[in-house]
């Protein structure tokens, strides 16, 4: 065999594709290493500062000052602008309440992440799960934006739910933190009168943006998905599979007020899942029941006794706004032209929020 017939071999081909995905672990973590390296440097910038103010009586212009001449030292270093200076001092503040290091999640998410953060959120704990959601699933800032104007923070693991007694211990915390209430449907572009069916085509169309809104691990297998039980023919409005909890996910959509046969209903659905298309190594099928509007009450008697996971949220298709406000709203043409202005604008953004 000559070279050439050697380099077209399967055995090179093995041994390529695994030092390509050493390579690419090897910059990950070095990626990781610089960014935690940065942000740790942007920790002990602000400490500074704040002391120097404190300590020193350089006057009003010492921040301007130090920009000029940090910047002048380190011109491949793009941090050092006055705002992004600034931004450091207030970044450093709200975190030192609380801790006298960087605290963890912080240190692990870029520069623009953090700023976006800060910038958006007052409350410490919600910053400091946005920096761990963040870096958990990987998310881009515009996505990071989109959560927190969602509110997911104050979203997440709100459902009402029986997984403390129909799901171990060891999987009933995370199945408890993957469902979310109330879902925000808004993306649809949907009224709130929408029937059922409506909604279910939009969110397929959709699906994409529906998985965002789900949240990490969920795979789409199908919309009205059939199952026989004795001859007879059952339709679930959406069937998942979740990549973490390892099992089948069932999604009603119910467009108006829930009622306890609702989960009567879902209950008998999982019992299907669980008989017809759970394997050995799956964990028990888990219900998601999304109705317009729920009586707490109502669904936490109808759970009670229920042996099957099912959880009860709200959904959202539209924020309602108040008549003196709807007048002032832009219009499409308006919309998109902050859209086209914000687009040009992006790149200088992003060299900004650049590191290095």
């Amino acid at each position: 065999m000559n070279d050439s017939e050697q380099l077209l071999s399967p055995e090179y081909g093995s041994w390529l594709t695994g030092l390509k995905q050493q390579i690419a672990v090897a910059r990950q973590k070095a990626g990781l290493s610089l960014n935690e390296a940065l942000i740790k440097l942007y920790w002990h910038i602000g400490s500074e500062i704040i002391e120097k103010e404190k300590a020193a009586n350089w006057g009003s212009g010492f921040i301007d000052r130090l920009s000029r001449d940090l910047s002048f030292e380190f011109p491949d270093m793009k941090g050092f602008s006055r705002r992004n200076l600034y931004a450091i001092r207030q970044w450093y503040l709200f975190y030192s309440t609380s801790s006298s290091f960087v605290p963890q999640p912080v240190a692990q998410i870029p520069w623009g992440h953090n700023r976006l953060i800060t910038s958006k959120i007052k409350d410490l704990d919600a910053a400091l799960w946005y920096a761990s959601a963040t870096f958990e699933n990987g998310w881009a800032r515009d996505i990071l934006e989109m959560k927190i104007e969602k509110d997911e923070y104050r979203r997440i693991g709100k459902s009402l739910t029986n997984f403390p007694r129909t799901l171990p211990i060891s999987h009933s915390g995370l199945a408890q933190e993957t469902i979310k209430d109330p879902y925000n449907f808004d993306f649809l572009g949907l009224e709130d009168d929408a029937q059922e069916r409506a909604i279910e085509t939009a969110l397929t169309d959709r699906i994409t943006d529906f998985l965002l809104e789900l949240g990490k691990g969920f795979a789409f297998i199908g919309r009205q998905y059939k199952l026989v039980v004795s001859d007879n023919e059952y339709f679930l409005d959406m069937l998942f599979y979740h990549l973490e909890l390892r099992c089948f996910v069932v999604i009603e959509l119910k467009a108006g007020k829930f009622k306890p046969e609702f989960a009567g209903k879902l209950n008998f659905y999982l019992s299907a899942v669980d008989s017809q298309l759970k394997r050995p190594d799956d964990n028990p099928t888990i219900g998601i029941l999304l109705c317009k509007k729920k009586d707490k009450i109502e669904a936490e008697y109808s759970l009670r006794d229920i042996n099957k996971p099912i959880g009860i949220s709200d959904y959202l298709l539209t924020h309602a706004i108040p008549e003196n406000l709807s007048s002032k709203l832009p219009t499409v043409s308006e919309l998109e032209d902050e859209l086209a202005s914000r687009l040009s604008n992006s790149a200088e953004t992003e060299s900004e929020n650049k590191d290095i």
